[in-house]
């Protein structure tokens, strides 16, 4: 249950039957003093108005912050019905929070009086915006459709500092989700979370999609609810199941998951993960789409070795990590889970990766899906 003491950070997980075992079983496990914040991961197994009082009832003078998952990275890798607490040490980590409710009718000009908040909040103690000591982490909920909005008001306050996170997910039912902040859980709201501390660190993503030659296009769509109705000016679900190969069957999770479509920006590839279809073959998406996006048809690698090559590239820049925050999409481990169940736990339990998977991840500017996103922190002191 308890990992050991990782430069300032207790990772502790817990499968206790109630919310009020859970959050009993995490207090007698982490320090009563001495904690800049406590991180919670939580399986929506859990009752969240309950668990989020008896957390706060119990880590008096500790902020606690989260966000409700579909699935748990622990101690012993992917796991469920369980709760993942990272406690960070007031002597390596400062932490200051900024809450942003409402967020159905937050709109991108709201990005002056947020960025004006949050800049004086979070550098009134010597924080500096070149992010050379900070790194902000951001827990939305994620079924709010606001994600990339909020990003771009948030990195118009935060400048170049880097930035990751992850949207909250309930399961696999995409009904409700949860952010825990102020000693409650909300819906239609965000926490932004602003690391300052002097162990060395670096935000990285890593996605698993190899694009195809197949291309589809978006005929019709209705943005605000990310809905695609047409591709290639056909019924969207019978084009898109034809286009990926998929012969019969039910178009569920596990087969959007398996079939990935992505979007070229640049020179980039990104995955659009395709929540659910309607009746009449509407396909609801996880981040934004427009009529006229092209989507490229995708196929899923491996992801032990690719992710296993890029943790050797993270300690190769920033010496030994301690540990990985590690916001992973609910998609991507589906799509490979029958396969490599057992390989990508020993890995991510190898290399100490907690966190959560998603509805959507967080990176820089961007909420993109499909991938693993998180921060990587060093297990020595910067000088």
């Amino acid at each position: 249950m308890l990992d050991r003491c990782l430069s300032g950070v207790l990772a502790v997980e817990t499968k206790a039957s109630t919310a009020a075992a859970a959050a009993a079983e995490l207090a007698s496990v982490l320090p009563a003093s001495g904690l800049a914040a406590v991180l919670v991961f939580v399986s929506p197994c859990y009752d969240p108005q309950p668990f989020a009082a008896e957390m706060t009832a119990r880590f008096t003078g500790t902020p606690v912050f989260g966000c409700t998952t579909a699935g748990e990275i622990a101690l012993n890798g992917w796991d469920e019905n369980s709760v993942v607490a990272l406690a960070f040490s007031a002597a390596d980590f400062e932490v200051t929070a900024h809450s942003i409710s409402g967020l159905s009718n937050f709109r991108i000009e709201d990005h002056r009086t947020i960025g004006a908040e949050i800049r004086q909040g979070f550098f009134r103690h010597g924080g500096n915006a070149d992010g050379e000591r900070c790194f902000g982490l951001l827990l939305i909920d994620g079924m709010c459709q606001r994600e990339e909005v909020v990003l771009a008001a948030i990195h118009a306050a935060l400048g170049p500092m880097p930035l990751v996170g992850g949207s909250a997910a309930d399961g696999l039912r995409f009904e409700r989700s949860w952010v825990y902040f102020g000693g409650r859980a909300h819906t239609d709201a965000a926490v932004l979370l602003v690391f300052k501390t002097s162990l060395p660190f670096l935000i990285f993503s890593c996605d698993t999609c190899e694009p195809c030659t197949e291309k589809m296009v978006v005929t019709e769509a209705d943005p605000d609810r990310r809905t695609v109705s047409e591709l290639n000016a056909e019924p969207a679900a019978a084009e898109y199941s034809r286009m990926a190969g998929i012969a019969g069957g039910e178009l569920d999770v596990t087969a959007f998951a398996s079939h990935p479509v992505l979007v070229r920006i640049g020179d980039t590839y990104y995955t659009r993960s395709i929540r659910r279809v309607d009746a009449d073959g509407t396909l609801h998406f996880a981040s934004a789409i427009d009529k006229g996006l092209v989507f490229t048809v995708a196929t899923l690698r491996d992801p032990v070795h690719p992710t296993s090559d890029l943790f050797a590239q993270i300690q190769e820049e920033i010496g030994e990590v301690s540990l990985y925050i590690g916001f992973e999409s609910v998609q991507r481990r589906m799509g490979v889970e029958h396969q490599c169940d057992r390989d990508m736990s020993e890995l991510y339990r190898a290399h100490r990766v907690f966190g959560c998977n998603t509805y959507g991840e967080l990176y820089g500017p961007m909420h993109i899906n499909g991938t693993l996103t998180g921060v990587a922190i060093g297990s020595t002191r910067a000088t």
